[in-house]
């Protein structure tokens, strides 16, 4: 998130009750979500959810197909992930309904979380860290040596989430996040191997 597909760098300012990295603690009955690869055709669904999450900054349609737009090919420096629902929840039609989304940018040997958002009706289910271990497991592939986030230093949740998966405070950005003129905490995190990476199950 130190680096985004904007002249102005900066990372969307969650609302009190939606946080980007939720640390999704808690098992329940709700449908496991399937992660695949982002796509042009999910666009309309993920800045639906954008919209609805991070209504005061979301993120445009044209910084979204700016980051798309290097996750292919020999020459990809980005992953993005939807999560989608195998199956409906009771009484309803989701099936096929994008509930989150996550990415990574790779750069010179260093990751950059630049987001993971997920549905509030998939808040405890483990759906944040099932994203976050996959950014991390792909910046393994894309061979860095480490990984940056920034996160509000008013979210504690999230930042508990970090450090179970290794990551460290480093540093401050004043006025990250805006409005309310916020500060975000920079964390990092070493490269691990996938057998090092923290468990997911029951977060």
């Amino acid at each position: 998130m130190s680096s985004r597909p904007s002249s102005a760098p900066r990372t969307p300012a969650p609302p009190p009750d939606a946080v980007r990295g939720d640390p999704q603690r808690g098992d329940d009955a709700r449908p496991a979500a399937v992660l695949r690869e982002m796509r042009w055709w999910d666009l309309a669904p993920v800045l639906e959810l954008e919209r609805e999450l991070f209504p005061e900054d979301a993120w445009s349609p044209g910084m979204f197909w700016s980051e798309l737009a290097h996750a292919r090919g020999p020459s990809a420096t980005r992953r993005y992930l939807v999560a989608e629902l195998e199956v409906p929840l009771r009484g309803s039609a989701d099936e096929g309904r994008l509930v989150g989304y996550g990415g990574l940018a790779a750069v010179d040997g260093t990751g950059d979380i630049q987001t993971i958002a997920t549905a509030r009706d998939q808040w405890g289910s483990g759906l944040g860290a099932r994203l976050l271990t996959e950014l991390l497991h792909a910046a393994t592939d894309f061979e860095c040596h480490e990984v940056l986030l920034e996160v509000r230093v008013d979210n504690l949740r999230a930042q508990r989430l970090y450090e179970r998966f290794g990551f460290e405070p480093i540093g401050f950005r004043r006025g990250y996040y805006q409005p309310g003129n916020i500060d975000a905490l920079v964390m990092r995190r070493t490269t691990q191997t996938s057998s090092e990476a923290p468990s997911v199950q029951g977060t």
